[in-house]
């Protein structure tokens, strides 16, 4: 008598433990265990302050509410978008992080190439004066650095973020070079040497040979400036010196600056010390980043692929 198909040994044995060309149901299991655990683990704080933020005044003292508020309610947000002044700061936070997170990369990617695609003196010195200003803690250098806006009456101003990042001294600098060095030393240099017997410039070379290839390290490089320009507030603070309010240096003082909106008797206690309102305005700050990286999301993964980047 013949067994049916599905007793047949082999045939559970590779549903189960897989063969050498498919991964079997039990290791299947186990690594989408894992990765549901670990995006949980990371996705928990902000499932946490978005529900909370859509939570009523009720819903908070209910013990019972966990998850799922009873109702949508937007009034947080609305209080949170009035206290952080949001359009404003928000165009603020745009002026001091995506102007100068262009020219950062636009210059990080023009140095990156003349150290990978060139030969001169001095090369490895400049490698470990490049390395040492990412080393060296931005608090070490602030002072002369302040001191040098000063004399040239760029404190308070925008320029004082735009033009180190226009020569090369941006935030975090240093590695964008590094991540263009190791993306054009990869490139093959026959695609160079016949670009030049057909008579082609170096800017010719560079702009339609190696450009397209360093693609997603453009895309990395703007993700990563662009995030780290728009949280910074150590050095924004001090540069600008409270002549441009961003959205992070905003919510820094939300407590205060919801105090001075909302005095005592316009509201009552509880919406004063209402937690919910404070998540809305650290969910407002966020979004931008969010709604940006939910945009180049695919870009994004396939340049970190090839690239080699696996986190800050």
């Amino acid at each position: 008598m013949q067994r049916p198909k599905w007793l047949d040994q082999d045939r559970i044995k590779s549903f189960f433990l897989g063969t050498r060309t498919r991964y079997g149901a039990i290791f299947t299991t186990v690594i989408y265990t894992v990765l549901i655990v670990i995006a949980f683990v990371y996705l928990y704080p902000l499932l946490y302050m978005f529900i909370t933020s859509m939570k009523s005044p009720e819903d908070l003292l209910n013990p019972m509410v966990q998850w799922v508020p009873t109702t949508v309610y937007l009034e947080n947000y609305r209080k949170a978008f009035r206290v952080l002044d949001y359009l404003r700061t928000f165009l603020a936070s745009l002026q001091t992080s995506l102007l100068p997170s262009l020219l950062q990369v636009i210059v990080c990617s023009l140095t990156g190439y003349g150290l990978a695609r060139y030969r001169f003196r001095g090369k490895q010195l400049l490698f470990l004066l490049l390395v040492a200003t990412f080393i060296i803690p931005a608090q070490t250098t602030v002072i002369p650095q302040m001191l040098t806006y000063k004399r040239y009456g760029l404190l308070g101003n925008v320029l004082s973020l735009i033009i180190p990042a226009a020569l090369g001294q941006g935030f975090r600098s240093a590695i964008f070079v590094l991540i263009f060095y190791q993306s054009f030393l990869s490139l093959p240099k026959v695609l160079e040497e016949s670009a030049r017997l057909d008579g082609a410039s170096e800017w010719r070379i560079f702009y339609n040979i190696a450009l397209p290839n360093a693609i997603p390290a453009y895309v990395v490089s703007l993700i990563f400036s662009m995030v780290w320009y728009w949280n910074e507030t150590y050095l924004t603070v001090i540069f600008l010196e409270g002549g441009i309010q961003t959205l992070p240096m905003q919510l820094s003082k939300f407590v205060q600056a919801y105090e001075n909106l909302y005095p005592p008797g316009t509201v009552n206690i509880f919406d004063r010390l209402n937690e919910a309102v404070k998540l809305s305005g650290t969910f407002l700050n966020i979004l931008p980043l969010l709604v940006m990286y939910f945009v180049l999301q695919r870009w994004f993964v396939e340049s970190v692929e090839r690239t080699g980047i696996t986190g800050e």
